[in-house]
């Protein structure tokens, strides 16, 4: 049985560093859990990715023993917003920040699996939030995205230049909310070498 690594199959998984690329990102549905505070020290971090994954390699044995469809659980992703969109960019006051954890569950699996799965943790496993994640569709459309590589902090500069120099130069405006794909393990990874993509969805400007 081929095994699916849907970081090399689906649209949207690769960047360059120094690039900034407009894509067209289809619907896609996702594990979901939300929370709020900064990632270094929330316990609503840590508490929605120990329920994320149980649930995301259940789905993916399901799977493999029901569908013959082996694939590799995808990279962790994130939604980040706040009141004040300048705490990502400038004060970076990360106790300000909200979010929602996400894992990508493939095309072939609907939510009749997603339940299955479900039922397989809860009986198996204590899962700190298992009520409060969702399986929901994300609709992005076109968006700006570039690699990141370093640390989280550093982010903020190239945020900054992505929202204040590059959409408006190509002629667009932010519609929709930051989103970063975890390609490295932050557990393990130092923080010079991690690799994140940065995507901002975008529509074209308003005329003046």
């Amino acid at each position: 049985m081929d095994k699916v690594d849907l970081k090399k199959t689906v649209v949207g998984f690769r960047a360059k560093s120094g690039e900034f690329s407009t894509v067209e990102i289809p619907d896609r549905r996702y594990l979901m859990i939300d929370g709020h505070g900064d990632p270094n020290t929330s316990s609503e971090f840590s508490s929605a990715v120990e329920t994320l994954y149980p649930l995301a390699y259940a789905l993916k044995f399901l799977s493999k023993r029901e569908l013959d469809r082996d694939y590799v659980v995808p990279p962790l992703e994130g939604l980040w917003w706040a009141e004040d969109m300048s705490v990502f960019t400038s004060a970076r006051d990360k106790s300000k920040w909200d979010f929602t954890l996400m894992l990508l569950v493939p095309d072939w699996l609907d939510a009749g699996h997603v339940g299955a799965a479900t039922e397989a943790v809860a009986g198996k496993k204590d899962v700190p939030r298992l009520g409060e994640l969702r399986f929901e569709l994300l609709c992005e459309g076109t968006c700006i995205q570039t690699l990141h590589i370093g640390s989280f902090d550093a982010e903020a500069a190239v945020l900054d230049h992505l929202h204040h120099e590059v959409i408006p130069g190509a002629g667009f405006e932010l519609s929709g909310t930051h989103h970063e794909i975890y390609l490295s393990d932050f557990r393990r990874v130092a923080p010079e070498k991690l690799r994140t993509i940065l995507r901002q969805p975008v529509q074209p400007s308003a005329p003046s």
